[in-house]
Protein backbone atom coordinates (compact mmCIF):
# COMPACT_ATOMS: atom_id res chain seq x y z
CA UNK A 1 0.00 0.00 0.00
CA UNK A 2 1.09 3.47 -1.07
CA UNK A 3 2.34 6.35 1.41
CA UNK A 4 -0.99 7.94 -0.20
CA UNK A 5 -3.46 5.44 0.53
CA UNK A 6 -1.87 5.43 4.13
CA UNK A 7 -2.98 8.84 4.39
CA UNK A 8 -6.16 8.37 3.07
CA UNK A 9 -7.79 5.66 4.57
CA UNK A 10 -7.83 6.91 8.74
CA UNK A 11 -9.86 10.70 6.72
CA UNK A 12 -12.46 8.40 5.21
CA UNK A 13 -13.25 6.19 8.47
CA UNK A 14 -13.88 9.66 10.36
CA UNK A 15 -15.74 10.78 7.38
CA UNK A 16 -18.17 7.25 7.14
CA UNK A 17 -18.68 7.46 11.09
CA UNK A 18 -19.91 11.28 10.87
CA UNK A 19 -22.29 10.80 8.25
CA UNK A 20 -24.06 7.81 10.01
CA UNK A 21 -23.87 10.08 13.70
CA UNK A 22 -25.75 12.39 11.54
CA UNK A 23 -28.08 9.96 9.86
CA UNK A 24 -28.83 8.22 13.59
CA UNK A 25 -29.83 11.73 14.72
CA UNK A 26 -31.83 12.77 12.26
CA UNK A 27 -34.02 9.60 12.23
CA UNK A 28 -34.65 9.94 16.28
CA UNK A 29 -38.62 10.23 16.79
CA UNK A 30 -39.30 13.66 18.29
CA UNK A 31 -40.21 14.44 21.83
CA UNK A 32 -43.12 15.52 22.70
CA UNK A 33 -42.93 18.91 25.03
CA UNK A 34 -45.56 20.16 27.53
CA UNK A 35 -45.43 22.99 29.13
CA UNK A 36 -45.29 22.33 33.29
CA UNK A 37 -48.02 24.27 35.45
CA UNK A 38 -47.47 25.88 38.58
CA UNK A 39 -49.65 24.29 41.82
CA UNK A 40 -51.05 26.41 43.69
CA UNK A 41 -50.37 26.84 47.20
CA UNK A 42 -52.40 25.24 50.28
CA UNK A 43 -53.42 27.57 52.36
CA UNK A 44 -55.87 27.78 55.94
CA UNK A 45 -58.87 29.95 55.97
CA UNK A 46 -61.09 31.03 58.38
CA UNK A 47 -64.79 32.47 57.74
CA UNK A 48 -66.04 35.74 58.73
CA UNK A 49 -68.66 36.24 61.87
CA UNK A 50 -70.21 39.37 62.43
CA UNK A 51 -71.43 40.08 65.80
CA UNK A 52 -71.34 41.71 69.09
CA UNK A 53 -68.14 42.15 71.26
CA UNK A 54 -68.05 43.26 74.73
CA UNK A 55 -64.50 45.16 74.90
CA UNK A 56 -63.83 43.89 78.31
CA UNK A 57 -60.48 45.63 80.07
CA UNK A 58 -57.70 43.73 81.69
CA UNK A 59 -55.58 44.62 84.39
CA UNK A 60 -54.64 43.60 87.99
CA UNK A 61 -54.12 44.67 91.38
CA UNK A 62 -53.69 43.74 95.30
CA UNK A 63 -56.81 43.02 97.49
CA UNK A 64 -56.93 45.36 100.10
CA UNK A 65 -59.24 46.36 103.06
CA UNK A 66 -61.36 49.45 102.27
CA UNK A 67 -61.53 50.48 106.05
CA UNK A 68 -58.52 49.62 108.23
CA UNK A 69 -57.47 51.13 111.57
CA UNK A 70 -55.19 51.42 114.39
CA UNK A 71 -56.47 50.56 117.64
CA UNK A 72 -55.85 52.82 120.51
CA UNK A 73 -56.17 53.41 124.01
CA UNK A 74 -58.51 56.17 125.30
CA UNK A 75 -57.56 56.17 128.85
CA UNK A 76 -54.57 55.00 131.13
CA UNK A 77 -54.06 52.01 132.63
CA UNK A 78 -52.40 48.49 132.80
CA UNK A 79 -53.70 45.76 130.77
CA UNK A 80 -55.42 43.24 132.55
CA UNK A 81 -56.71 40.59 130.00
CA UNK A 82 -56.95 40.43 126.16
CA UNK A 83 -60.12 38.31 124.08
CA UNK A 84 -58.73 34.94 122.84
CA UNK A 85 -59.56 36.67 119.35
CA UNK A 86 -56.56 39.62 119.44
CA UNK A 87 -54.01 38.18 118.13
CA UNK A 88 -52.85 38.14 114.60
CA UNK A 89 -55.28 36.74 112.24
CA UNK A 90 -58.03 36.97 115.00
CA UNK A 91 -61.96 37.83 113.63
CA UNK A 92 -63.95 39.61 116.06
CA UNK A 93 -67.34 41.31 115.66
CA UNK A 94 -68.40 44.85 116.10
CA UNK A 95 -68.98 45.73 119.79
CA UNK A 96 -66.73 42.56 121.07
CA UNK A 97 -64.37 43.62 124.18
CA UNK A 98 -60.50 42.78 123.11
CA UNK A 99 -58.80 44.80 125.82
CA UNK A 100 -60.26 45.37 128.92
CA UNK A 101 -57.53 47.76 131.29
CA UNK A 102 -57.73 48.01 135.00
CA UNK A 103 -60.77 49.90 136.09
CA UNK A 104 -60.25 50.05 139.86
CA UNK A 105 -59.15 54.05 139.68
CA UNK A 106 -62.11 54.88 137.38
CA UNK A 107 -64.95 52.76 139.51
CA UNK A 108 -63.90 54.95 142.96
CA UNK A 109 -64.20 58.32 140.66
CA UNK A 110 -67.18 57.15 139.38
CA UNK A 111 -68.39 56.82 142.84
CA UNK A 112 -66.73 60.12 144.09
CA UNK A 113 -69.01 61.76 140.83
CA UNK A 114 -71.99 60.19 142.20
CA UNK A 115 -71.97 61.97 145.51
CA UNK A 116 -71.24 64.39 144.64
CA UNK A 117 -73.85 64.76 142.36
CA UNK A 118 -75.86 64.02 145.24
CA UNK A 119 -75.15 66.84 147.31
CA UNK A 120 -75.70 69.01 144.65
CA UNK A 121 -79.15 68.09 144.29
CA UNK A 122 -79.61 68.34 148.14
CA UNK A 123 -78.04 71.91 147.91
CA UNK A 124 -80.98 72.80 145.14
CA UNK A 125 -83.46 71.23 147.05
CA UNK A 126 -82.68 73.47 149.98
CA UNK A 127 -82.17 76.40 148.17
CA UNK A 128 -85.42 75.78 146.57
CA UNK A 129 -87.63 75.52 149.80
CA UNK A 130 -86.00 78.58 151.34
CA UNK A 131 -86.68 80.67 148.21
CA UNK A 132 -91.00 79.37 148.27
CA UNK A 133 -89.99 81.02 152.01
CA UNK A 134 -89.26 84.15 151.42
CA UNK A 135 -91.64 84.21 148.31
CA UNK A 136 -94.29 83.39 151.09
CA UNK A 137 -92.94 85.87 153.86
CA UNK A 138 -92.88 88.82 151.22
CA UNK A 139 -96.40 88.11 150.09
CA UNK A 140 -97.74 88.51 154.19
CA UNK A 141 -96.25 92.19 154.06
CA UNK A 142 -98.44 93.08 150.72
CA UNK A 143 -95.64 95.23 149.32
CA UNK A 144 -96.15 93.99 145.76
CA UNK A 145 -93.66 91.43 144.14
CA UNK A 146 -90.21 90.26 146.11
CA UNK A 147 -86.68 91.64 144.31
CA UNK A 148 -84.59 88.54 142.70
CA UNK A 149 -82.32 88.67 145.99
CA UNK A 150 -85.82 88.21 148.04
CA UNK A 151 -86.27 85.06 145.28
CA UNK A 152 -82.96 83.70 146.17
CA UNK A 153 -82.54 83.95 142.43
CA UNK A 154 -78.51 84.31 142.29
CA UNK A 155 -78.44 81.22 144.90
CA UNK A 156 -80.89 78.55 142.80
CA UNK A 157 -78.66 79.62 139.76
CA UNK A 158 -75.56 78.67 141.38
CA UNK A 159 -76.88 75.54 143.08
CA UNK A 160 -78.45 74.17 139.40
CA UNK A 161 -75.22 74.93 137.90
CA UNK A 162 -73.52 73.04 140.64
CA UNK A 163 -75.97 69.79 139.70
CA UNK A 164 -75.25 70.44 136.12
CA UNK A 165 -71.51 70.46 136.76
CA UNK A 166 -71.89 67.29 138.65
CA UNK A 167 -73.89 65.99 136.28
CA UNK A 168 -71.35 66.59 134.19
CA UNK A 169 -68.66 65.08 136.20
CA UNK A 170 -70.37 61.92 136.51
CA UNK A 171 -70.76 61.50 132.92
CA UNK A 172 -67.20 61.75 131.83
CA UNK A 173 -66.37 58.98 134.92
CA UNK A 174 -68.70 56.47 133.85
CA UNK A 175 -67.13 57.18 130.15
CA UNK A 176 -63.82 56.87 131.22
CA UNK A 177 -64.71 53.76 133.05
CA UNK A 178 -66.61 52.50 129.90
CA UNK A 179 -63.67 53.07 128.00
CA UNK A 180 -61.70 50.37 130.14
CA UNK A 181 -62.99 48.02 128.03
CA UNK A 182 -61.74 48.51 124.11
CA UNK A 183 -64.19 47.67 121.88
CA UNK A 184 -63.90 46.62 118.05
CA UNK A 185 -65.80 49.46 115.95
CA UNK A 186 -66.31 46.71 113.06
CA UNK A 187 -66.40 43.15 112.08
CA UNK A 188 -63.00 42.63 111.46
CA UNK A 189 -59.76 40.92 111.63
CA UNK A 190 -56.83 42.04 113.80
CA UNK A 191 -53.43 42.46 111.24
CA UNK A 192 -50.91 42.62 114.19
CA UNK A 193 -51.21 43.06 117.62
CA UNK A 194 -49.17 46.01 119.38
CA UNK A 195 -49.44 45.55 122.80
CA UNK A 196 -50.16 42.80 125.17
CA UNK A 197 -51.59 41.79 129.37
CA UNK A 198 -49.73 43.71 131.95
CA UNK A 199 -48.52 46.19 129.95
CA UNK A 200 -48.99 50.00 130.81
CA UNK A 201 -50.67 52.32 128.72
CA UNK A 202 -51.81 55.65 128.38
CA UNK A 203 -54.13 57.57 125.93
CA UNK A 204 -53.51 57.03 122.22
CA UNK A 205 -50.84 54.54 122.66
CA UNK A 206 -51.91 52.45 120.43
CA UNK A 207 -53.04 48.46 120.95
CA UNK A 208 -53.28 46.84 117.57
CA UNK A 209 -53.55 46.96 113.48
CA UNK A 210 -57.35 46.03 112.25
CA UNK A 211 -59.43 46.33 109.21
CA UNK A 212 -62.82 45.34 108.47
CA UNK A 213 -63.70 42.37 106.55
CA UNK A 214 -66.92 43.38 105.55
CA UNK A 215 -65.56 44.59 101.83
CA UNK A 216 -62.35 44.68 100.15
CA UNK A 217 -61.44 46.81 97.44
CA UNK A 218 -58.58 46.27 94.19
CA UNK A 219 -56.71 49.25 92.51
CA UNK A 220 -57.03 48.25 89.45
CA UNK A 221 -54.72 50.50 86.98
CA UNK A 222 -56.29 50.96 83.10
CA UNK A 223 -54.15 52.23 80.59
CA UNK A 224 -55.20 55.95 79.11
CA UNK A 225 -55.87 54.31 75.30
CA UNK A 226 -58.42 51.68 77.00
CA UNK A 227 -59.91 54.12 78.89
CA UNK A 228 -62.84 54.65 75.57
CA UNK A 229 -63.76 50.59 75.99
CA UNK A 230 -65.16 51.43 79.61
CA UNK A 231 -68.48 53.69 80.18
CA UNK A 232 -66.81 55.73 82.47
CA UNK A 233 -68.14 58.98 83.38
CA UNK A 234 -65.54 61.11 84.46
CA UNK A 235 -67.25 64.70 84.96
CA UNK A 236 -67.46 65.81 88.25
CA UNK A 237 -70.71 64.72 90.34
CA UNK A 238 -71.05 61.41 87.88
CA UNK A 239 -70.87 58.20 89.35
CA UNK A 240 -67.48 57.31 87.56
CA UNK A 241 -68.15 54.14 86.04
CA UNK A 242 -69.81 53.19 89.00
CA UNK A 243 -71.78 49.71 88.79
CA UNK A 244 -69.62 48.18 86.06
CA UNK A 245 -69.21 44.11 86.72
CA UNK A 246 -65.51 42.94 87.37
CA UNK A 247 -64.15 39.57 87.73
CA UNK A 248 -61.35 38.87 89.76
CA UNK A 249 -58.58 35.75 89.42
CA UNK A 250 -56.25 34.44 91.21
CA UNK A 251 -54.26 31.00 91.72
CA UNK A 252 -54.74 29.88 95.42
CA UNK A 253 -54.17 26.63 96.85
CA UNK A 254 -53.29 24.91 93.44
CA UNK A 255 -56.59 25.73 91.94
CA UNK A 256 -57.90 28.93 89.65
CA UNK A 257 -60.25 31.07 92.31
CA UNK A 258 -62.52 33.77 90.58
CA UNK A 259 -64.75 35.94 92.44
CA UNK A 260 -67.27 38.61 91.75
CA UNK A 261 -66.65 42.52 92.46
CA UNK A 262 -67.87 46.01 91.07
CA UNK A 263 -66.58 48.92 90.01
CA UNK A 264 -67.23 51.40 92.96
CA UNK A 265 -65.19 54.71 91.83
CA UNK A 266 -61.21 56.22 89.78
CA UNK A 267 -59.30 58.09 90.90
CA UNK A 268 -59.27 61.50 90.24
CA UNK A 269 -56.27 61.84 88.02
CA UNK A 270 -54.19 59.70 85.39
CA UNK A 271 -50.83 58.68 87.29
CA UNK A 272 -48.32 61.67 85.52
CA UNK A 273 -45.39 58.63 85.49
CA UNK A 274 -47.51 55.56 83.69
CA UNK A 275 -50.51 57.39 81.70
CA UNK A 276 -52.86 55.00 83.57
CA UNK A 277 -55.88 55.43 85.59
CA UNK A 278 -56.95 53.96 88.98
CA UNK A 279 -60.32 51.86 88.85
CA UNK A 280 -61.45 50.88 92.44
CA UNK A 281 -63.36 47.47 92.48
CA UNK A 282 -64.82 46.72 95.31
CA UNK A 283 -65.79 42.99 96.50
CA UNK A 284 -68.30 42.14 99.02
CA UNK A 285 -67.53 39.87 101.84
CA UNK A 286 -64.58 38.64 100.77
CA UNK A 287 -63.69 36.05 103.46
CA UNK A 288 -67.10 34.70 102.71
CA UNK A 289 -68.40 34.82 106.78
CA UNK A 290 -72.05 35.00 105.36
CA UNK A 291 -71.91 32.64 102.44
CA UNK A 292 -70.03 30.03 100.74
CA UNK A 293 -67.13 29.68 97.98
CA UNK A 294 -63.39 30.72 98.72
CA UNK A 295 -62.12 33.53 101.03
CA UNK A 296 -60.15 36.59 99.38
CA UNK A 297 -57.06 36.90 102.00
CA UNK A 298 -56.07 39.99 102.09
CA UNK A 299 -52.88 40.99 100.04
CA UNK A 300 -53.58 38.65 97.37
CA UNK A 301 -52.24 40.13 93.66
CA UNK A 302 -55.41 39.47 90.98
CA UNK A 303 -56.06 40.03 87.60
CA UNK A 304 -59.30 41.89 86.78
CA UNK A 305 -61.52 42.04 84.13
CA UNK A 306 -63.66 44.89 84.07
CA UNK A 307 -66.92 44.51 82.10
CA UNK A 308 -66.39 47.11 78.94
CA UNK A 309 -68.94 48.86 76.23
CA UNK A 310 -70.57 46.15 73.73
CA UNK A 311 -69.03 46.91 70.42
CA UNK A 312 -71.76 45.75 67.26
CA UNK A 313 -71.04 43.96 63.92
CA UNK A 314 -66.78 42.79 64.94
CA UNK A 315 -65.29 40.17 63.05
CA UNK A 316 -63.10 37.95 65.37
CA UNK A 317 -59.59 36.54 63.36
CA UNK A 318 -56.60 35.04 65.03
CA UNK A 319 -53.63 37.61 65.20
CA UNK A 320 -51.75 35.55 61.96
CA UNK A 321 -54.81 36.89 60.02
CA UNK A 322 -53.57 40.36 60.40
CA UNK A 323 -50.78 41.43 58.14
CA UNK A 324 -48.86 45.07 58.35
CA UNK A 325 -51.12 46.03 61.62
CA UNK A 326 -54.44 46.99 58.85
CA UNK A 327 -54.72 44.64 56.16
CA UNK A 328 -55.66 41.21 55.91
CA UNK A 329 -55.65 38.67 52.82
CA UNK A 330 -59.26 37.88 51.68
CA UNK A 331 -59.59 35.07 49.09
CA UNK A 332 -62.13 36.04 46.65
CA UNK A 333 -64.86 33.58 44.94
CA UNK A 334 -62.03 32.06 42.11
CA UNK A 335 -59.83 31.65 45.05
CA UNK A 336 -57.31 34.40 44.42
CA UNK A 337 -55.84 36.31 47.28
CA UNK A 338 -56.83 40.20 47.49
CA UNK A 339 -55.26 42.39 50.08
CA UNK A 340 -57.79 44.67 52.21
CA UNK A 341 -57.36 47.54 54.34
CA UNK A 342 -59.25 46.77 57.11
CA UNK A 343 -59.41 49.28 60.83
CA UNK A 344 -58.07 47.05 64.04
CA UNK A 345 -60.57 48.19 66.72
CA UNK A 346 -58.18 45.56 69.30
CA UNK A 347 -55.74 42.81 69.83
CA UNK A 348 -55.85 40.66 72.78
CA UNK A 349 -53.88 37.26 73.22
CA UNK A 350 -54.09 35.43 69.90
CA UNK A 351 -57.03 37.19 68.36
CA UNK A 352 -58.05 40.78 66.95
CA UNK A 353 -60.71 41.98 66.77
CA UNK A 354 -62.05 44.07 63.23
CA UNK A 355 -64.88 46.68 63.30
CA UNK A 356 -64.35 47.58 59.54
CA UNK A 357 -63.63 46.44 56.02
CA UNK A 358 -64.99 42.86 56.34
CA UNK A 359 -68.48 41.55 55.41
CA UNK A 360 -70.37 38.72 56.47
CA UNK A 361 -69.01 35.25 55.43
CA UNK A 362 -65.96 36.23 53.41
CA UNK A 363 -62.89 34.03 53.65
CA UNK A 364 -59.51 35.27 55.44
CA UNK A 365 -56.05 33.57 55.09
CA UNK A 366 -54.29 32.96 58.00
CA UNK A 367 -51.02 30.78 56.73
CA UNK A 368 -48.14 32.51 56.79
CA UNK A 369 -46.45 33.21 53.17
CA UNK A 370 -43.59 34.76 52.44
CA UNK A 371 -44.77 36.18 48.61
CA UNK A 372 -47.71 37.03 48.03
CA UNK A 373 -49.29 39.33 44.99
CA UNK A 374 -52.23 40.38 44.47
CA UNK A 375 -54.39 37.55 42.34
CA UNK A 376 -52.40 34.95 43.52
CA UNK A 377 -53.98 31.58 42.81
CA UNK A 378 -54.36 29.08 46.16
CA UNK A 379 -56.03 26.37 47.59
CA UNK A 380 -58.02 27.36 50.33
CA UNK A 381 -59.40 24.84 53.09
CA UNK A 382 -61.68 26.26 55.72
CA UNK A 383 -61.09 25.68 59.87
CA UNK A 384 -63.09 26.86 62.92
CA UNK A 385 -61.50 29.45 65.00
CA UNK A 386 -62.68 29.46 69.01
CA UNK A 387 -63.41 32.98 69.24
CA UNK A 388 -62.66 33.13 73.22
CA UNK A 389 -60.15 34.51 74.48
CA UNK A 390 -57.20 32.44 75.85
CA UNK A 391 -58.40 33.32 79.91
CA UNK A 392 -62.22 31.73 78.40
CA UNK A 393 -60.69 28.36 76.95
CA UNK A 394 -58.68 28.08 80.17
CA UNK A 395 -61.40 28.35 82.06
CA UNK A 396 -63.26 26.00 80.50
CA UNK A 397 -60.99 23.24 80.79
Amino acid sequence: MSSRAKLLLPAAVVAAGAALAFLIIKARPEVERTPQRASAPLVRAVEVRLAPVRLDVRSQGVVQPRTEATLVAQVAGRISRVAESFAAGGFFRRGQTLVWIEDADYRLATSQAQAALAQARVRLEREQAEAELAVAEWAELGEGVAPALTRREPQLAEARAAVAAAEAALEQAELHLARTRVTAPYDGRLRRRLAGVGQFVGPAAPLAEIYATDTAEIRAPVPQDELGYLELDLAPDAPGGAGLEAVLTAELGGDRREWQGRVVRVDGELDPRTRMLGVWIEVADPFRRRGAGAAMPMGLFVETRIAGRLAPGVAVLPRSALRADSRVLVIDGDDRLRFRDVELLRAEGDRVLISDGLAEGERVCVSPLDAVVDGMQVRAVLEEFDLRTDRQREAAL
